[in-house]
């Protein structure tokens, strides 16, 4: 077991904890530079993908994860993000000053948003939020001159001092850099004292604002950096799919990125990771199912000698359920309250327990995650 011995006031705040992650850190980005030169295409662009998310679940893992603000409008951020980015190419910006642009509306509608919600919290911000959301997608569908309504938009290739991104190995780099750039954005800014201070008012407002917290003046904050973020991989994704349509940016897309931060690990950038791999990885696997489970069933009632008949209606019976067009929303819901029943501190949090369990084997206690029931005096006044 490693044991972290406090030897200098920097090691509270430096990039990493010991040499241990710099060593896998180092070997991970050594894969991520080596994949396009091994993998196929396919999975280069879901690679790309991956990435998006991910700066999308960090963004929005600093509301979430690290200020305790729950959002269900991201994805009008990110649309927001998508159709600035798309606006500014088309009228001639270059693409290097068209997405810190785009960050920065985005940035402004979020802190525009975080002022009405300051009085929020739980299910009340949620409903905010999805109401802001639901606004948005009006905006996209109304204002033609921008978005063009419901014929959408095409968005041209990234293009940077003359050079196009038209392949996916190509714009992969792009989004690979991005997301570094935004995972240390991301670092710096929670070990600075504004990062602090977010985490201080997801752990207690009350706590907060009695140790010298602004929460108006952070929350606000919250609420812009996220949305900054979000506007960034808005243009990513503008770029990734190619065509922009209103019907993308809805409340379903919402969910799937609460779902990724929740189920990747909420007060963790690690858990945006993981979050940003299962989100792009369920449709894929929801779409295999969809072509094989039919079969599969049809097979097994084959060996379990069930009449024809009788295998044909389960086959048929099972088909037309993963069929639905409901199921995929249905299964994603389904699967975020397994998590937070069954393991809120989602895929991050496995992890860190099952390498607790070996470095601790034998003495290791299953009470060592176990939630405690005791609350601070402070929590006690709401």
């Amino acid at each position: 077991m490693r044991f972290l011995f406090k030897t200098s006031y920097a090691q509270d705040i430096r990039l990493y904890r010991h040499n241990g992650d710099l060593f896998w850190y180092g070997l991970l980005a050594l894969f991520l530079i080596a994949a396009p030169f091994v993998l196929e295409e396919y999975y280069i662009g879901e690679l790309s993908f991956v990435f998006i998310y991910a700066i999308v679940g960090i963004a929005l893992m600093l509301l979430v994860g690290f200020t305790g603000q729950v959002s269900l409008g991201h994805a009008a951020f990110l649309g927001i993000g998508a159709y600035a980015h798309a606006y500014f190419l088309k009228h001639g910006v270059p693409w290097l000053l068209s997405v810190p642009l785009s960050g920065l509306i985005t940035g402004a509608v979020g802190f525009a948003v975080g002022l009405p919600a300051l009085r929020m919290t739980g299910i009340y911000l949620s409903i905010a939020t999805l109401a802001f959301g639901e606004i948005i997608d009006q905006v996209f569908i109304r204002w033609e001159s921008v978005t063009n309504g419901f014929r959408g938009q095409p968005v041209p290739k990234p293009e940077i001092f003359g050079f196009v991104f038209d392949d996916e190995r190509s714009f992969y780099g792009l989004c690979l850099v991005l997301l570094i750039v935004v995972t240390l954005i991301a670092i710096n800014l929670l070990r600075s004292p504004t990062g602090r201070a977010w985490v201080a008012i997801r752990d207690s407002e009350i706590a907060a604002q009695s140790m010298g917290v602004n929460l108006a003046v952070y929350k606000t904050t919250a609420f812009a950096v996220s949305a900054f973020l979000t506007g960034i991989g808005g243009a990513l994704f503008a770029h990734k799919i190619g065509y922009l349509a209103p019907d993308i940016f809805t409340i379903i897309l919402s969910i799937q990125l609460l779902l990724g931060v929740v189920v990747g690990g909420l007060g963790s950038l690690q858990g945006a990771f993981y979050g940003a791999i299962f989100v792009t990885s369920l449709p894929v696997l929801i779409a295999n199912l969809r072509d094989g489970i039919a079969p599969a069933a049809h097979s097994l009632a084959k060996l379990l000698f069930l009449p024809d008949d009788v295998a044909n209606g389960i086959s048929a019976s099972l088909d037309s359920f993963i069929h639905q067009p409901g199921l995929e929303p249905g299964l994603f819901g389904f699967i975020l309250v397994l998590f937070i029943l069954l393991e809120p501190l989602g895929i991050y949090g496995r992890w860190m327990k099952i390498k607790l369990y070996f470095s601790l084997f034998p003495l290791y206690k299953k009470a060592t995650f176990r939630r405690q029931k005791a609350y601070m005096k402070s929590e006690r006044l709401r």
